[in-house]
C-alpha cells in the first residue's frame, strides 16, 4: 500500500522515515548541479524576526557559525536598521568528495525601515548560539492629558 497519494508519481514510500530518500521531490525535474557554489552565490535565506513590545522593537536573526565580527548592524540616518554579513566557502581539499551542498554561503543583507518612534541613537545588539538580537528603543509615548469638562444645565 502506497503512503502517499498516486498524483505524487505512485511512487512507494515510508513518509514516516525522516531520513528516507525515496519521497516525492517537486524539484525533480529541474537540473540541479551537485557541484561547489561559487564564492558569489547569495546567502538569502538569512531569517529574521522582528516583533515590538511596549519598551522596543526586537530583530532576531538566525546566522548559525558566524562570529560577532562577520555580522555587521548598521543604522542610517533615514530610520533603516541594516543587518549583514558574510559567510565563507568551506575550504576544499582535493582528496575530498563532496555528495551534498545544502549549507548556504556567500554575502547576506536585510534591511528595515524603523517607524517614528525608534530611538536611533540607543540600538544596541548581542549574539548568543548562531541568534544575532537587535534591540531598538522606543521612544515614550506621552499619554494626553485628560481635563473633565462640568456639564452645565
Amino acid at each position: 500500500m502506497s503512503l502517499i497519494p498516486s498524483f505524487f508519481g505512485n511512487r512507494r514510500s515510508n513518509m514516516f522515515d525522516p531520513f528516507s530518500l525515496d519521497v516525492w521531490d517537486p524539484f525533480r525535474d529541474f537540473a540541479v548541479s551537485t557541484t561547489r557554489m561559487p564564492e558569489t552565490s547569495a546567502f538569502v535565506n538569512t531569517r529574521i524576526d522582528w516583533k515590538e513590545n511596549p519598551e522596543a522593537h526586537v530583530f532576531k536573526a538566525d546566522v548559525p557559525g558566524l562570529k560577532k565580527e562577520e555580522v555587521k548592524v548598521e543604522v542610517e540616518d533615514d530610520r533603516v536598521l541594516q543587518i549583514s554579513g558574510e559567510r565563507n566557502v568551506e575550504k576544499e581539499d582535493k582528496n575530498d568528495t563532496w555528495h551534498r551542498v545544502e549549507r548556504s554561503s556567500g554575502k547576506f543583507m536585510r534591511r528595515f525601515r524603523l517607524p517614528e518612534n525608534a530611538k536611533m541613537d540607543q540600538v544596541k545588539a548581542s549574539m548568543e548560539n548562531g541568534v544575532l538580537t537587535v534591540t531598538v528603543p522606543k521612544l515614550e509615548v506621552k499619554k494626553p492629558d485628560v481635563k473633565a469638562v462640568e456639564i452645565s444645565g
